[in-house]
């Protein structure tokens, strides 16, 4: 089984792929989002909207994601940032496992990363 390259067109920071498709798996790139506002709940749902676009380009869903790692300039809003990420999870039968941390002085300034990994459906 090959290596696949998930890409939505948007604009990458770095010599790397927004997302790899491999052997069943998807791994995609942390997820900023800046123009959706300076916010923390405005840039998660930015980052929540990415991901989306990039799962549904690898043929999957946020019904596949097993693990998400949620990066916070602050953890001070980390009740922000869970609001917003569990109204995105709601109607998914089993929530990813997730790890949330602050990480100091996150790409361009954003508030908040979402790192992504999935399986690839049946």
């Amino acid at each position: 089984m090959g290596k696949e390259r998930i890409d939505i067109g948007g604009k990458v920071f770095g010599p790397y792929s927004p997302g790899v498709k491999a052997n069943g798996f998807i791994w995609l790139a942390g997820q900023i989002s800046l123009e959706s506002g300076e916010s923390t709940g405005d840039q998660t749902l930015g980052c929540l909207t990415k991901i989306d676009a990039l799962l549904e380009a690898a043929g999957a869903s946020k019904n596949d994601i097993c693990f998400a790692q949620v990066l916070l300039a602050d953890i001070n809003d980390f009740s922000e940032m869970n609001e917003v990420y569990g109204k995105w999870l709601d109607g998914v039968d089993i929530p990813p496992a997730r790890a949330a941390f602050e990480a100091a002085n996150l790409p361009r300034d954003a508030k908040v990363e979402i790192v992504i990994q999935a399986i690839c459906p049946e």
